[in-house]
């Protein structure tokens, strides 16, 4: 009878899940967009964030911002229109793709900002620590 070496047996799976886990680019969120004048709510703040900013200008603001987002690691600019952006952002070590977003609110002042990952339970916290970053940017 023909028997598999556990070590060998062990090691090529470990290599196959380790495979899989690279590039997890997961489906492309649906709600992305403006949808009645806003950006979706987060489903759940585990793994999104989703802030309004108040500004004097939110076009100038969505325009002055789009650069720092640009500057940001892994980021792919997807859609570019006049008061609104989206983003990918791709994590350095598995690939985990999150999608971030801009919108210039004139009607209400804000320039509204969302980051959501496309795969997993947790973010561990990088979304919001992303559009902090952007927030930052903006204040500067």
């Amino acid at each position: 009878m023909h028997w598999i070496n556990p070590v060998l047996w062990s090691l090529q799976h470990l290599l196959l899940v380790s495979l899989a886990l690279f590039h997890l680019v997961g489906p492309v969120p649906p709600e992305l967009g403006v949808h009645q004048g806003a950006l979706a709510p987060c489903p759940t703040p585990a793994h999104c964030a989703r802030r309004d900013w108040p500004v004097a200008d939110p076009q100038a603001a969505l325009n002055a911002l789009v650069p720092a987002l640009e500057a940001m690691p892994r980021i792919t600019l997807v859609v570019r229109e006049p008061a609104y952006v989206h983003a990918t952002a791709t994590s350095a070590l598995f690939g985990f793709v999150d999608d971030v977003e801009l919108y210039a609110d004139s009607a209400r002042g804000l320039l509204q900002a969302r980051s959501v990952s496309r795969l997993g339970d947790s973010d561990l916290g990088v979304n919001a620590r992303r559009l902090e970053a952007l927030q930052q940017a903006m204040a500067t």
